[in-house]
């Protein structure tokens, strides 16, 4: 029974964790066929419900997936080998573009920000009890989302843009439901719409963010909940325009009962204004990360939305977390008064860099894409060659794979690391690693 595996286990959370290690150790491989529920059942001489139990279990966790007649299979990439374990070691003398980091030196410094949340902790210290959210951040986060035309609802923190869209998922959806994601897309939330019990729908990007045609052909088929990077998606840069989003705007406004979700992940990165989907849909958020911007250790995202929305993810917070840290909401509200990043100055900096990667490239035919944000998404003929050539040139590049479900292969180029001296030979060394070697003489 599925080859030198065996399946163990007497409860139904014990066959589950069985199957779930084989798959996270490698022994069970993606796309492979699980026993029928009663043959298994046999095998291991236990109830069929218990089987069925743990296989429900499985689904529920992302780990497995069932299609009618073709049986329960591991899932293509299940919840536990996420995108992150697809990657480059960069070696020691190695160029490291795969990480996805901000420039350090574009990050203001905490210091000042740290010692007045210290001082108020120390004059009124946060216990039990306390509100979750600080007056002042969620006064100057309503004053950005206002200046930004987000229609108008109740603020809240999370641990992060992906804490706060897995929680908004967790609020309306049920395992089994369909999600529409940008493909290629964030890997780690392509790993958490699985991990989630939740099913996933590509949706093809361009420069102007994800396609109407797809995302209405998603809605239409049953799609629950869309998620749209507003600006900076990863890994391709794109941004919503105004064009782009009027479309979407028509089309959520046939589907109001689909739960809509805004990653606005470039706030404070970018120098192009927002053009917010929400206020279409019954259900919907808008979520802004400060980790680009201030750094990804400040591990804290502010979000609006419907007011049933918020009110269920706080209600849910209280049984968990309780709050996010009023230390770093007092940080970053005296961030955002003191104007301690220049948003212009910070898109400026990476655009000099994407471009002249995009305009050095394409001096050699190949083409590169990189409207907003800190990336840079190449397509190539084959990633794993790609990849390989480029670590032999001294360049580490993210593997597309992290980042797609159905899109053609790629490579993600992280623009942070680069000075105008690197970009020339970073284009020719991509050149090199995208193009077929020439055939070999004979004789």
């Amino acid at each position: 029974m599925l080859g030198e595996y065996r399946i163990a286990g007497r409860r139904a959370a014990d066959i589950a964790a069985s199957v779930e290690g084989g798959v996270a150790r490698g022994a069970l491989r993606p796309g492979e066929a699980l026993p029928p529920l009663r043959e298994l059942a046999a095998h291991l001489g236990v109830n069929p419900n218990t089987v069925a139990a743990a296989y429900r279990t499985l689904r529920e966790r992302g780990v497995i997936e069932t299609a009618g007649r073709r049986g329960s299979r591991v899932r293509a990439r299940p919840a536990s080998t996420p995108r992150e374990a697809i990657r480059v070691d960069a070696p020691e003398g190695v160029r490291d573009l795969s990480q996805g980091n901000p420039d350090p030196a574009l990050l203001p410094p905490l210091g000042a920000a740290l010692a007045e949340a210290a001082a108020r902790h120390a004059a009124s210290p946060v216990g039990y009890g306390a509100p979750p959210v600080d007056e002042d951040l969620a006064r100057a986060a309503r004053a950005g989302f206002d200046e930004d035309g987000v229609p108008a609802g109740p603020v809240a923190v999370a641990s992060g843009a992906l804490d706060a869209i897995e929680r908004v998922l967790a609020a309306h959806l049920r395992p089994g439901d369909t999600v529409a994601v940008e493909d290629p897309g964030w890997g780690a939330l392509l790993d958490l719409v699985p991990a989630l019990g939740l099913s996933t729908v590509g949706l093809p990007v361009d420069d102007e963010g994800p396609l109407p045609g797809p995302a209405e052909r998603a809605l239409r088929d049953g799609a629950r909940a869309l998620i749209v990077t507003a600006r900076a998606q990863n890994p391709t840069g794109a941004a919503l325009t105004a064009a782009r989003a009027a479309e979407l705007r028509a089309l959520l406004a046939e589907h109001p009962d689909a739960l809509l979700i805004e990653d606005d992940n470039g706030h404070g990165t970018v120098d192009l204004p927002p053009h917010p989907l929400a206020g279409h849909t019954t259900h919907w958020a808008f979520v802004r990360s400060t980790a680009k911007a201030y750094g990804p250790d400040l591990r804290l995202a502010v979000f609006t939305g419907d007011p049933v929305t918020v009110d269920r993810v706080r209600g849910r917070q209280r049984l968990g977390p309780g709050w996010t840290s009023h230390l770093l909401q007092h940080t970053v509200a005296h961030l955002w008064r003191t104007g301690a990043v220049d948003p212009a100055h910070v898109a400026r900096s990476y655009a000099v860099r994407r471009d002249a990667l995009r305009d050095a490239l394409a001096a050699h035919g190949v083409p590169a894409y990189g409207r907003t944000g800190m990336n840079v998404w190449v397509p190539v003929p084959d990633e794993a060659t790609a990849v390989a050539r480029l670590l032999r040139a001294g360049w580490a590049a993210a593997p597309g794979a992290r980042f797609r479900l159905a899109a053609p292969p790629g490579l993600r180029l992280t623009v942070s690391p680069l000075g105008p001296d690197d970009v020339r030979p970073l284009a020719d060394a991509v050149v090199a690693a995208v193009r077929p070697a020439p055939p070999r003489r004979s004789g």
